[in-house]
């Protein structure tokens, strides 16, 4: 069982490498006549630049994760390109001001730093997808954090192309799941890149041990960052346009009721608004293309408008809130506050206008594949073979999703008001029970004999004598208990 286990991790490691790196080690390793063991000692730890190129784009935030390792890199000799990508955080009610982090990332030792605006990008590529797939993972989240990754590595890539770059690099942990996703797809992007991890290293994971020790050397290196720790959250934040999810310290518990200050995108219920709102959302091909506010007649048509706007709506109705357990790709469970509230709107309604559209047999087949869909969003299969044969398989399921749905959102509900769709698949002659609609009743015995078959063939060979039935009173009247 040890070998066999070995072997997937083994493979595993070498899927996260560059196929000219994996060749190479293959051929080392497979020279004289015996294949020699493989130990911990073969798995990637980067020291540092060893090679006359040391330009190097990093993922960057602004906070004090990142702007530490920015430093940490510039020290040890890399020319550190910096990369933050506007997502919508903020999630179009309290929107972040990346007006100061190009300076912020200067200052702390970045050569030059690129600041974009992938908010329409992520919404119409990335978020529109999970949507279209009704894809979910373990039946309750809605790939928030997972979506972006994939959005932000691409364009990172292009930009390590762009400046001929040979590595590029995150903040993400060694425990978490963060880190498959980015390396996953910068592999699966461009052959020559390689991924450097502080958090992996030895020499950063033991120089900084925790918060303080971060905050002591941006002190001494005179990054700017606040060094007020009076004030942060007991609790760790990732956000985008698409959702908002909190983790680590005091929810770490469990059992341990989430503090009211997580409640960023959704207002509480006892504190959410007192009156309804309806909606009208219309569909292309499985897309949300238009939503209207029925009340204020307010409309949103870009893709990043539509889900600012039901956002707003969603989170003064408490909508989209989720505390769960989850498991990660790496092995560990987590506990996770999610708020999602214009996608949650946006999954009610798209299920509502597909149960108009969608074909009975193929709606239970897509329903199969958007497991696997989830599964291979959230472990960070995005660029990959089986990813592009379910996202062909999910836009051939959607040529017809076309049409309007309504809906009323109030006091945590999205509650449909009806749905309207020129692809329908529903008539309502024959689903009426006024009228025949051209549906022939007598034909119904024959198909409810039909499909008895089976069950009698089981009832005779499994329970001869027939299934167990209730005791029936031997007099009739009303019986209490």
């Amino acid at each position: 069982f040890y070998k066999k286990a070995r072997g997937h991790r083994t493979m595993f490691l070498r899927s996260m490498l560059p196929a000219a790196r994996v060749a190479s080690q293959v051929a080392r390793r497979t020279a004289g006549s015996k294949m020699q063991k493989r130990s911990m000692a073969d798995v990637p730890i980067h020291p540092g630049p060893t090679g006359p190129d040391k330009r190097l784009v990093l993922a960057y935030s602004g906070g004090l994760d990142t702007s530490t390792q920015l430093r940490w890199l510039a020290d040890k000799g890399y020319e550190v390109i910096a990369f933050c990508a506007n997502l919508g955080q903020g999630g179009g009610m309290n929107d972040e001001d990346f007006s100061g982090i190009e300076a912020k990332a200067l200052a702390s030792g970045a050569k030059k730093c690129y600041v974009l605006d992938l908010q329409e990008d992520f919404v119409e590529n990335y978020v529109f997808p999970i949507i279209r797939a009704n894809a979910i993972y373990e039946s309750r989240y809605l790939l928030g954090t997972s979506l972006a990754r994939p959005c932000i590595t691409k364009t990172m890539v292009a930009i390590a192309q762009q400046e001929g770059c040979q590595y590029v690099a995150h903040g993400s942990t060694g425990k978490g799941n963060d880190q498959v996703r980015f390396e996953l797809s910068t592999y699966a992007l461009r052959a020559g890149l390689d991924c450097v991890v502080p958090w992996r290293i030895p020499e950063f994971y033991n120089k900084f041990q925790g918060r303080a020790d971060l905050l002591e050397y941006a002190k001494e290196r005179n990054i700017p960052i606040a060094m007020d720790v009076g004030n942060r959250p007991p609790y760790s934040m990732d956000d985008n346009l698409f959702h908002i999810s909190f983790e680590s310290g005091v929810l770490e518990d469990p059992a341990a009721t989430p503090p009211d200050s997580t409640h960023r995108y959704t207002k509480p219920l006892n504190a959410c608004k007192e009156t309804h709102d309806d909606i009208q959302i219309i569909w292309e091909h499985g897309n949300p293309i238009k939503v209207i506010n029925m009340g204020t007649k307010e409309e949103a048509t870009s893709p990043a408008n539509v889900l600012k706007m039901l956002n707003k709506l969603g989170g003064d109705h408490a909508i989209g809130r989720i505390d769960i357990v989850e498991n990660r790709y790496v092995g560990i469970k987590s506990r996770g506050v999610y708020e999602t509230p214009g996608g949650t709107i946006l999954r009610a309604g798209h299920l509502d206008i597909e149960a108009l559209t969608l074909d009975r047999e193929v709606c239970k087949i897509r329903d199969g594949l958007g497991i696997k869909y989830a599964e291979c969003v959230y472990n960070g299969f995005w660029f990959s073979p089986e990813m592009e044969f379910l996202e062909n398989a999910m836009n051939w399921t959607q040529r017809h999703v076309n049409g309007e749905t309504r809906l009323r959102l109030f006091r945590g509900n999205a509650i449909a008001l009806g749905r309207s769709s020129p692809n329908t698949l529903y008539n309502m002659d024959m689903a009426s029970m006024d009228i025949s609609g051209g549906f022939d009743v007598s034909h119904s015995e024959g198909f409810i004999r039909t499909q008895a078959r089976r069950l009698t063939a089981y009832r005779n060979m499994a329970h001869p004598n027939g299934l167990p039935l209730p005791s029936i009173p031997k007099t009739s009247g009303v019986h209490i208990n």
